[in-house]
């Protein structure tokens, strides 16, 4: 892994793929003991928790369904501190667990407007996933229960993670070098 350059940013390398992948494994079986006995809604938040969704639902042994939501905070390297939902949610969830699906939780902006809108609905119960979370800025009171890897408050891209729309298909994570 080589440092890469995306827009006006370098970034260099942080996480490795083996070390991802081992996370993602271990998240997939905690989900598969939760959810033995039901059939989960994975709700993957687009356009990076696409990429973590994918790989942690390849392993589940457990039948499930998967949807997708599209929202939106940030503008390059900072987030806007508002939240707009542009694609919503289709599935009826009344009576059933949903798993929220992200790539990264650092403020818990977009966590806290995901979780309004879905207990307006009723679902019998909501759990979120997350690739990554900053625990050092994250402040909501809404438990993240599946975390792969905790990082610093640091800006990263690669494995769904992006730089105004580049980055995403990096391998493993890369983090910011110049600010």
């Amino acid at each position: 892994m080589d440092k890469v350059i995306l827009h006006d940013k370098q970034f260099e390398p942080f996480i490795g793929v083996a070390e991802l992948n081992a996370a993602i494994e271990k998240v997939a079986e905690k989900v598969a003991t939760r959810y033995a006995d039901s059939v989960p809604l994975f709700m993957g938040v687009l356009n990076g928790g696409y990429f973590f969704a994918s790989e942690l639902l390849k392993r589940l042994p457990i039948t499930c369904e998967i949807t997708f939501v599209k929202v939106a905070s940030y503008h390059g390297t900072k987030s806007t501190g508002t939240v707009s939902q542009l694609i919503g949610l289709n599935e009826r969830i009344t009576g059933r667990h949903v798993v929220v699906v992200e790539d990264i939780v650092d403020t818990g902006n977009t966590i806290e407007h995901i979780v309004e809108s879905l207990r307006e609905k009723n679902p019998a119960s909501i759990a979120i996933a997350s690739l990554l979370l900053k625990p050092e800025v994250y402040r909501k009171k809404i438990p993240i229960d599946f975390v792969a890897m905790e990082i610093p408050n640091v800006f990263v891209v690669g494995s769904g993670l992006d730089h105004d729309g580049l980055g995403r298909n990096l391998p493993g994570i890369y983090r910011i070098v110049n600010n």
